[in-house]
Formats: C-alpha cells, structure tokens, sequence
C-alpha cells in the first residue's frame, strides 16, 4: 500500500490591498517616473473583483499618500485573480489626469507581498493577505 501525499493546505484569508498616490513632478510629465514626485492626500483608490460576485471597495490616501484598501468580504485569497486597482480621482485640479503608471487607470494587477511578516495582517478580528499596487501617480497641469 502507497503512502498518500496531499498537496499543503493554504488558509483562506482576506485581501488587503496597499500602496502610494503621487503628483508627478512637471518635469516628468508623460514619464513612467516618481522622481520628484510628491505623496496626494485624499486620492480615491478603487479595487474592482470579477468573481463570484462583482465587487467593489474605495479607499482615500492619506496624508503621505499611502492606501491600505480592504476588500469586500467576499472577496479572498482563492479568488484575487479577478481583482484590479485603478486610481479614481485626485483632489487636487492642477494634479487631475490618472497617468498610465503601473497601470493605474486601466487597473493594476494585485501583487503579493512576499515578505516575512508583512505578508498578512489581522484588522478588525480579521486575518488578511496583503497586497501591492502602484506606486500610482497622477499627471499635473504644467506651464509650458
């Protein structure tokens, strides 16, 4: 009789998506590039899943520009392959158009974070598997 090996079990979890909101610098206006770039407050950062059921979460930057979004509940580690970031609105009008950067505007691809100790987190009693995005930016309004 043979021994029978099954697969290793992975915990369904949660889903927590991070990541940062820039103003891109007017010197790299039309560049993939952060430098000189400077963090947006209050940028609304959507997370839309296809799966089971369409689902969709917003979240606002803070003050550095930095999002943790939690998705809705339906939403778990089994099931992200359906899930896409987009950069929504910024409020800033000078600092308004979504650039092309990572995707942020037709939807970024959710990443995992792989390393130990950051891979997951609980908030609210609840264990989530972290996700990365971005960094995100949007195109200023510049003088030329």
């Amino acid at each position: 009789m043979g021994i029978i090996v099954y697969p290793p079990k992975y915990n369904k979890t949660l889903v927590a998506v991070r990541g940062v909101v820039y103003c891109k610098a007017c010197k790299y206006a039309g560049v993939n590039n952060v430098q000189g770039a400077k963090p947006v407050k209050d940028a609304v950062v959507r997370l839309v899943c296809k799966n089971k059921k369409n689902s969709i979460s917003e979240t606002k930057t803070d003050k550095n520009g930095y999002f943790m979004l939690l998705a809705p509940k339906t939403v778990t580690n089994y099931d992200i392959k359906g899930c896409r970031a987009f950069l929504v609105k910024s409020p800033d009008t000078k600092c308004s158009k979504v650039s092309s950067l990572h995707d942020g505007g037709k939807g970024s691809v959710l990443k995992p974070v792989l390393k130990p100790g950051f891979s997951s987190t609980i908030m609210r009693w609840f264990k989530y598997s972290v996700y990365n995005v971005g960094p995100f930016a949007f195109e200023p309004t510049c003088p030329k």
